[in-house]
């Protein structure tokens, strides 16, 4: 897509520091980062969220945040990462199409925990619980 910034930064329309690249994934330096050593992994191929990312694709995707994480923090002397996608508009995604973020972490960096995403937490029923995971069961 050419309005997309990530599809921009594949084509080599807008310069990246690429530190990972294949047939069809891209992984560069965030230009806005979290921490020293924050990495993005893109399909090279536009897919909005990880729900339209196809099975392969997904796979390649993964793998390649697999491989990278250490190497990231190996780059950056970190002691522990948090890798994330967000998935949609709702969960925080700027850029509308797939990226998974490595962020490399630190003592007293200031982050937290994925737990500290959400203030208000529901409270949920054991039938509510139970209704919940048929419905993901069955949506498979």
């Amino acid at each position: 897509m050419s309005d997309c910034i990530f599809c921009q930064i594949v084509d080599g329309d807008i310069p990246s520091r690429t530190v990972y690249e294949d047939d069809s994934v891209l992984a560069f330096l965030d230009a806005n980062p979290l921490s020293p050593g924050h990495t993005l992994v893109i399909p090279k191929a536009h897919h909005e969220r990880l729900n339209d990312l196809p099975a392969d694709a997904a796979s390649e995707v993964m793998s390649t945040v697999h491989a990278l994480t250490p190497a990231v923090e190996a780059a950056v002397d970190a002691p522990a990462t948090t890798v994330a996608f967000n998935n949609g508009e709702a969960a925080g995604q700027e850029v509308p199409h797939v990226h998974g973020h490595i962020v490399p972490r630190f003592e007293d960096d200031g982050g937290r925990p994925i737990h500290a995403l959400v203030s208000d937490r529901p409270d949920l029923s054991d039938d509510e619980l139970d209704d919940i995971a048929a419905a993901i069961e069955d949506g498979v």
